[in-house]
């Protein structure tokens, strides 16, 4: 009999994991809005180490973005009312993706729009460069051609849009979630409308108020509420559509450590994304690729 000194542990140090046809280095994915456009954080965080960065959302033209304050701390959490600032897509092509290049993480798109059109009509500028892996949509925005209505909470506006971003694209599709009531059939949609992987899910609508003037601590009256707070909630929702759907789901929602992020693959997450975490550590990311990967070659993995 061997002795426990001279017992091989399983080493598991590749973390590698595939999301449908997209194949990643590990499961660690930086959020996006969180981690900028990736390059403004390479002089403290080696982005090589990443699986993934998901950009800042991208739209058809420059967005300015919200009033100031536009975040504000909430219990274990944060409220942001942003309001989807960003250079736009031509000048992210022109300025941004050619230092992207140089890295061998995945880079992914977030793409936003008012209507069908200029969804479309983003990915078609972004399918002409070179050096992105896929792109994920951002379904939580206002239809301007149907009232206002979220194309995140109407399952018929979510797989027109995905269809359409479906039918113009040559790369792997994700689509961001809103979390809500209408997520299971949306989820739905998304799926059968051609979606490649679901992310689950964006921020929860939330408020703050000054008690004394009864003012929003926002520059806008509500915003989206993010971090520890949030993550018993979205973990159900993961744990819940894995269990309803095919394709894989990429957890985001509260996730700070590599317990975290394994708590999400149990519930059936196949990667995870971080996101609030970078605003008090910008390698947040990094340490839970660290923890993942010790983890697992402490053979603690089962």
């Amino acid at each position: 009999m061997s002795s426990p000194a001279s017992v091989r542990r399983p080493r598991v140090s590749d973390l590698s994991v595939r999301i449908g046809t997209l194949l990643l280095s590990n499961p660690v994915i930086a959020a996006s809005g969180t981690f900028a456009y990736g390059i403004e954080f390479a002089h403290l965080v080696d982005l090589n180490s990443l699986g993934g960065i998901v950009v800042k959302g991208l739209s058809l033209e420059p967005i300015e973005g919200a009033p100031p304050p536009r975040l504000c701390e909430a219990a274990a959490g944060l409220l942001n009312a942003v309001g989807l600032q960003n250079v736009g897509v031509r000048a992210f092509v022109a300025e941004k993706l050619p230092q992207l290049r140089r890295y061998k993480t995945a880079i992914i798109a977030n793409v936003f729009g008012g209507t069908v059109r200029e969804y479309c009509e983003v990915i078609r500028i972004l399918e002409d460069a070179e050096g992105l892996a896929a792109y994920e949509l951002n379904i939580s925005c206002p239809n301007v051609d149907h009232g206002g209505s979220e194309f995140g909470s109407n399952p018929k506006l979510a797989a027109e849009v995905v269809s359409a971003a479906r039918a113009k694209s040559r790369r792997p599709l994700w689509v961001k979630l809103s979390p809500g009531s209408s997520i299971f059939d949306v989820a739905s949609a998304a799926e059968a409308s051609g979606a490649d992987a679901l992310t689950v899910a964006n921020t929860y609508p939330a408020m703050s108020l000054d008690p004394r003037t009864g003012d929003s601590r926002l520059g806008r009256l509500s915003g989206g509420l993010s971090g520890p707070a949030i993550k018993p909630l979205t973990l159900k929702l993961v744990y819940d559509l894995s269990k309803k759907l095919p394709i894989p789901i990429i957890g985001l929602g509260g996730i700070q450590s590599a317990e975290d992020a394994l708590e999400y693959f149990a519930a059936g997450a196949s990667a995870i994304q971080v996101g609030t975490a970078h605003f008090s550590d910008p390698r947040a990311s990094v340490r839970v690729v660290e923890g993942l990967r010790h983890h697992y070659l402490s053979g603690n993995a089962p």
